[in-house]
């Protein structure tokens, strides 16, 4: 069976082996395709493994041995799943592989805003502390997490994740979901969303894109926030207007942002965020820790077994 894996490099840059992948037939593995490049590359293949790479309609067409395409993440936007289905082609996506890593990476952006630590890195690197008349100083007020509140936008498999360390740290827990009764936890109050940016310390986003919620982190809900608070999106970057969270941190409206994912990636070298103050911006690597792209491996693996077996898994159309 001829597979073409189209952007590998994101799942593995090289510290993982693809030699599962090789057992289950012809593999070619490609680390980035150009668009123009893509139909070419598919020809002939049954199963195409792709990361971010887009998968049109007008791809699906042209490719009569196409059988199975398999999504290396959770998202699954960048395929037209609904031309997958109508041409018989099961899309395979991979859940709950970077739970753990992302739950990580929310409280690495917590800590870099509230614990100051590069700061005062930066300042004992420059001599500050060599030439301190004291044993210990603070740049900026330290906060503790103790008895601050978390609220949670999306209450899923992550949101559950981040609550329970936010437990750990003694918070307690806001969250807005879909599902309160279904997904009800102890110490977790399920509260609108408007109650969740006025009384939250920390915000952390959680919930799926959809038409219904692209940019509903804007200049009104950010205008309820505690000028003391914390906006942390380690899930889609479409959930917030990126010009109206810019204002807000220029004008103080909340104490800063922490952020994983932006509206464009590659974001362009104008977006208003890049240099907003108060604003760290890591590149959309939560996910990518090396055991939770090891986990997508085996389970993407799994997803074609599953379809050689007639039994196709994490179907997701």
């Amino acid at each position: 069976m001829k597979i073409v894996i189209l952007d590998g490099y994101t799942a593995n840059p090289g510290d993982l082996s693809w030699d599962h992948f090789h057992a289950l037939g012809e593999v070619t593995i490609y680390d980035r395709t150009a668009p123009e490049d893509t139909l070419n590359r598919c020809a002939g293949a049954e199963i195409i493994v792709v990361n971010k790479h887009l998968i049109t309609a007008e791809l699906i067409r042209q490719l009569p041995q196409l059988r199975c395409i398999c999504v290396t993440a959770t998202g699954f936007n960048n395929v037209d799943t609904t031309a997958a289905r109508a041409a018989n082609i099961p899309v395979c996506n991979v859940v709950g592989y970077s739970t753990p890593a992302v739950v990580q990476h929310v409280f690495a952006l917590v800590f870099t805003l509230t614990n100051k630590c590069q700061l005062h890195h930066d300042s004992v690197q420059a001599g500050d502390w060599s030439r301190s008349l004291d044993f210990s100083y603070q740049l900026a007020p330290i906060k503790e997490l103790s008895g601050l509140t978390m609220g949670i936008y999306g209450f899923g498999r992550i949101g559950q994740g981040v609550a329970a360390v936010a437990q750990a740290f003694g918070m307690s827990i806001l969250t807005t979901h879909k599902h309160p009764e279904r997904d009800a936890r102890p110490g977790v109050r399920f509260v609108d969303l408007e109650t969740l940016f006025s009384e939250s310390d920390i915000i952390s986003l959680h919930a799926p894109l959809s038409s219904s919620n692209r940019e509903i982190v804007n200049a009104s809900l950010l205008q309820r926030m505690r000028p003391t608070a914390y906006l942390i999106n380690t899930g889609r970057g479409p959930l917030i207007n990126e010009q109206d969270l810019a204002e807000a941190l220029k004008r103080g409206l909340l104490a800063g942002a922490g952020l994983d994912v932006l509206s464009e990636e590659p974001p362009s070298a104008d977006n208003p965020l890049i240099d907003a103050p108060n604003c760290i911006i890591t590149p959309h690597n939560a996910w990518g820790s090396r055991d939770a792209r090891a986990r997508l491996l085996a389970d993407t693996v799994e997803n074609i077994q599953g379809f050689q077996n007639d039994q196709p898994r994490n179907v997701v159309n």
